[in-house]
């Protein structure tokens, strides 16, 4: 089992930056797949960004591309996505998630609660 808590969501304006953290808990191995996710009002939640559990492979998706970093520290407790250059759309819950396979087209596992972002314009 995986327990997973976000932290770091608040209010930002426009062009500026924030850093999520997905604190990590529970047994973990190097297969695994860390992920962030959002979900807006009235839209379905969508992948952000993913990463191995070993920090070798990273994906993105085309909206946050450029602009988003996710990351783990050595320690392989915490996940990161650093945001920059914040857009009014990139307004959502931001969700943590843990696979036990990495793969874009692979099932998830464990999800933490979410934190709020919201951007002004």
């Amino acid at each position: 089992q995986v327990q997973l808590v976000e932290s770091g969501g608040g209010v930002v304006q426009a062009g500026g930056s924030l850093r999520l953290s997905c604190e990590v808990s529970g047994r973990t191995f190097d297969h695994y797949g860390m992920g962030w996710f959002r979900q807006a009002p009235g839209n379905e939640r969508e992948i952000v960004a993913g990463i191995r559990w070993s920090g070798s492979n990273t994906y993105y998706s085309d909206s946050v591309k450029g602009r988003f970093t996710i990351s783990r520290d050595n320690t392989k407790i915490t996940v990161y996505l650093q945001m920059n250059s914040l857009k009014p759309e990139d307004t959502a819950i931001y969700y943590c998630a843990a696979q036990e396979q990495f793969g874009y087209f692979l099932p998830w596992h464990f999800w933490g609660q979410g934190t709020q972002v919201t951007v002004s314009s």
